[in-house]
């Protein structure tokens, strides 16, 4: 059975979603992804329908699939493959009744539009898609690592800042690659679970002099965790590397000043592997758990 899909805006994910619903016989409504490469390919797709305002988009479709994250500024959708401007206000008012699905959504938004009696729905809270995203994360990095380094990774020593879901599987695969892996972490759980995967341990509270040992550092954490103090010990040819969202865990800034490479490395599931990140995405939206 086919359903009618808006998408609205988001990056390259969103492209290749559009093109994944319109195969499966979905009627797609596309509105904010004009400017993408890809966009091309939408035009020769059957059953994805290009529109020139937002209300046409939205009109006919029971579901609205907006952007991961929904918006870097907390006032427009995130459209990185169109000038339009699009305020999440807008959104909101246009789409009385209809279900949203985006990522990343502020809380106070999800309160506003129920009292518009929306159902917005953060995508980035199933935990199915935040694992698997987490596996597109930390092959991104690593090819971040590898870009940005002139030396192998066997070997290097890795700090990796924070084991959750990206932490852990970041460490796995770097261990894999042969790296002397160390891990940072506050919670009793986690230094347990750091301990049976036999890596080395430290407390994120304590990070200090000891930052001077490590090759690499890669945050995972999304408040200020290296910061001028601790950026003093951190070696100068050691790339740090920020997966976290913004306000980022590193001083940018200080960084730069000291002349440590610092690479903030937003939405790589976007960016490295959209095509799988589209096929979860899709699958959880259709899916047999579909909302």
């Amino acid at each position: 059975m086919s359903n009618k899909f808006a998408i609205i805006g988001g990056d390259l994910r969103m492209v290749k979603l559009a093109n994944h619903l319109a195969k499966d016989k979905n009627i797609v409504y596309t509105y904010g992804l004009e400017e993408a490469e890809e966009s091309e390919e939408l035009k020769n797709v059957e059953n994805i329908i290009i529109c020139n305002t937002l209300e046409q988009a939205i009109r006919e479709a029971k579901t609205i699939i907006g952007p991961i994250p929904l918006s870097k500024d907390g006032k427009y959708l995130n459209t990185p493959f169109s000038n339009k401007k699009i305020t999440i206000n807008n959104l909101i008012s246009v789409s009385r009744t209809k279900k949203i699905i985006a990522g990343n959504i502020q809380k106070d938004l999800i309160e506003t539009a129920k009292k518009e009696k929306i159902q917005l729905i953060d995508i980035m809270e199933q935990e199915e898609l935040a694992i698997l995203n987490a596996i597109a994360t930390a092959e991104g990095a690593i090819e971040v690592a590898i870009t940005n380094t002139d030396k192998i990774l066997h070997g290097r020593k890795v700090l990796i800042i924070g084991f959750g879901r990206i932490g852990k599987i970041l460490s796995k695969k770097l261990e894999g690659l042969s790296c002397k892996v160390t891990c940072s972490a506050r919670k009793q759980e986690d230094f347990a679970w750091i301990k049976s995967y036999g890596y080395e341990s430290l407390h994120t509270n304590l990070l200090g002099k000891n930052l001077s040992q490590f090759d690499i550092i890669i945050n995972t954490v999304p408040h200020l965790i290296l910061d001028k103090e601790k950026l003093e010990y951190v070696k100068k040819d050691c790339l740090l590397i920020d997966l976290a969202s913004k306000p980022g865990g590193i001083d940018f800034n200080i960084a730069k000043e000291k002349g440590i490479k610092t690479i903030w490395a937003l939405a790589l599931p976007g960016k490295v592997a959209p095509d799988t990140s589209a096929e979860f995405i899709k699958n959880i939206v259709v899916g047999d758990g579909a909302f």
